[in-house]
């Protein structure tokens, strides 16, 4: 059995992820709501993560985090070019360029049984692929008219089923849903 894929994400209202250039601070104003101690459920998501997978703008923008945030787990930078890691990151941090299907499967050879599926392109990699078993998306009550959508163009349709949602007083809307399988597209009309 291939590890699970998981997708814990944050959007605006109108599904983006990003501004066009890539800047996150309608995010970062958003935040600035939450109360402290609130997560939205990201560190006990975390604790049942083995590996963060990330695409390589995702991970570029994390770098500027300080302190980096995934000290305790171990990444995989998705790219198809060579790309250089800081000394401090060298022993958790790889990088690959082998296919969604490729690389979750050396993964779960190697005893990973969760995968934290993190950056647009990636996810959408991770969609078309047939790869993604859960999707948490936390919706931030922002329009922001043009950015880097989350979802991109399928094959095929993808049908989910609402597992959870919740409402937060300060305008966050939580929820999370599992990927159908019960759907052949190839049957579908």
């Amino acid at each position: 059995m291939l590890a699970k894929c998981s997708v814990f994400i944050a959007t605006s209202l109108d599904g983006f992820i990003a501004r066009p250039d890539g800047n996150i601070d309608w995010l970062t104003q958003a935040n600035a709501l939450v109360p402290e101690g609130e997560d939205c459920g990201y560190a006990a998501f975390m604790k049942a993560v083995d590996v963060v997978v990330m695409g390589s703008k995702t991970f570029e923008h994390v770098l500027t985090f300080d302190p980096w945030p995934f000290h305790d787990r171990k990444v995989e930078v998705m790219t198809s070019r060579p790309k250089a890691l800081p000394p401090s990151l060298a022993a958790g941090v790889s990088v690959s360029s082998q296919s969604p299907a490729a690389l979750v499967q050396r993964l779960t050879t190697e005893g990973n049984r969760r995968l934290y599926v993190d950056g647009g392109k990636t996810i959408q990699g991770f969609l078309a692929a047939g790869l993604v078993d859960d999707i948490t998306i936390t919706t931030i009550p922002v329009l922001l008219s043009a950015g880097r959508p989350l979802f991109g163009p399928l094959a095929h349709d993808v049908y989910l089923t609402l597992e959870s949602s919740r409402a937060y007083d300060f305008g966050f809307v939580q929820n999370t849903y599992a990927v159908r399988r019960d759907h052949d597209h190839r049957s579908a009309g």
